[in-house]
């Protein structure tokens, strides 16, 4: 029998996908619209969700209803204050956030260097997605959603983390390494936080004790930012040239001039020797260069005596992230707040 006293309310926030997409013809996995549902509809069609509530009380919120390839700094924003909001609270044991697969990773790595160490040491926030529209002859959403809302009640879990067809990954390590197959994701050689089966968690990994990649500034204060630092990301490949960061460096009207550019490298983070000319030139224009890679797996490994710092181990489009953040700190409160923790 349940302890009264031990259930506690599982909070669903809502941002919309493929997940809450819906097309005109059930055979249809491709030409839906994402974001059609809510989050309480979407939550209240799941069979077998009351099972694994086993009486703990669910809140849903819609934060924001979009595609989540139009994901928007203000929805990062708003959305990091609200799951910061619902964690602080005694009786929530954790938070659920239904969000498509597009940028998936990049709002799990946010949101993991802007909430409160104290706070992702303690609770779990778990999104979750799906690679097939909620009109899908089969739709993979319920079982993610019924395995996300047994993750997040799930007694010592903490910290940001996805969990897309049964495997659970880390904020830091999850990408997105499928266009159409339902286990689109991946932690890369990192490997898997664990597996949910049948509703319960078979851990292969501990639940991190410290936290690495923690951003200096608070959720409250980004939201003071009128505008975010301009990053921008290009690559590496065979005839590479100095043409797209020359382009990049022009201003713009009505755009913020560029504060920032990740390379996602060959391999190592090996870099055209063009390119690496075009990069020192904006370097000494004050843009802050960091070497990625654009391989699927591993990190840049440090070289000794490299013009460009790497981006410790974070993917591109992560890194892009950090280095806003970093900006960011570097505006509020220095230069030597920001080195030490995001990047």
């Amino acid at each position: 029998m349940v302890n009264q006293k031990n259930l506690k309310t599982i909070v669903v926030l809502g941002t919309g996908g493929t997940i809450a997409g819906t097309a005109t013809d059930a055979s249809d996995n491709l030409g839906y619209r994402a974001a059609q549902v809510g989050v309480a509809q979407l939550m209240a069609g799941v069979p077998g969700m009351s099972e694994v509530l086993a009486g703990h009380a669910l809140v849903c919120e819609q934060v924001a209803q979009i595609d989540s390839k139009d994901m928007s700094f203000a929805i990062w924003t708003t959305l990091a204050l609200r799951v910061q909001q619902h964690l602080a609270q005694d009786d929530v044991a954790g938070v659920v956030i239904t969000h498509g697969t597009d940028t998936l990773e990049e709002t799990a790595f946010f949101l993991h260097a802007v909430l409160p160490a104290a706070l992702q040491l303690q609770k779990p926030v778990v999104l979750t997605c799906a690679m097939r529209p909620a009109s899908s002859l089969n739709p993979d959403g319920p079982q993610n959603l019924l395995d996300a809302v047994a993750l997040a009640r799930t007694d010592g879990a903490c910290g940001v983390m996805a969990v897309c067809a049964g495997v659970v990954h880390s904020a830091l390590a999850v990408q997105k390494v499928h266009v159409y197959r339902p286990d689109a994701f991946s932690s890369g050689d990192a490997g898997p936080l664990g597996f949910m089966e049948e509703g319960r968690l078979r851990q292969v990994k501990n639940w991190p004790l410290t936290l690495s990649h923690q951003a200096a500034i608070s959720s409250e204060k980004i939201a003071t930012i009128p505008a975010w630092p301009r990053v921008e990301i290009v690559m590496n490949y065979a005839g590479g040239s100095a043409a797209v960061v020359a382009a990049l460096l022009q201003p713009l009207p009505g755009v913020v001039p560029l504060q920032g550019l990740i390379v996602a490298g060959t391999g190592n983070g090996t870099l055209h020797v063009e390119l690496v000319e075009a990069l020192q030139r904006a370097k000494q224009a004050g843009v802050r260069v960091l070497r990625a890679s654009r391989c699927g797996e591993g990190r840049v490994l440090p070289v000794a005596g490299s013009v460009f710092a790497d981006s410790k181990g974070l993917s591109p489009v992560k890194a892009r992230v950090a280095l806003m953040l970093s900006l960011m700190i570097d505006a509020c409160c220095g230069a030597d707040h920001s080195r030490s923790d995001v990047l």
